[in-house]
């Protein structure tokens, strides 16, 4: 009788088989909330960018007006992305909670 004919072998496999399948699983939601942070900080640092390129328009110091008027039609979602921030201005720790699942 050898070692491969045996139960012992089968089960070894069996366990092998879930242990590979739970890494990969965790693997997987890891990739995926890397990825989702990522996107959420990217979001972040293109909004940075389009204040202080566009700042003028608020109020805040800024680069002078050529380079901002020049920067204007390359920053046209920027400045849709800037609107679409006034809606949750007042409340800038809901959107971190809503990115970190913060509970």
């Amino acid at each position: 009788m050898s070692f491969r004919d045996s139960g012992i072998y089968s089960l070894l496999a069996r366990l092998g088989a879930g242990l590979r399948g739970t890494w990969q699983a965790a693997d997987q939601v890891a990739r995926d909330k890397a990825v989702n942070t990522l996107e959420a900080e990217l979001e972040e640092m293109e909004t940075i960018f389009a204040v202080l390129v566009q700042g003028a328009f608020i109020g805040l110091p800024a680069p002078p007006a050529q380079i901002s008027l020049d920067l204007l039609p390359i920053m046209e979602e920027d400045l849709v992305l800037l609107l679409d921030r006034v809606d949750t201005a007042n409340e800038p720790l809901s959107r971190l909670f809503s990115v970190f699942e913060v509970s």
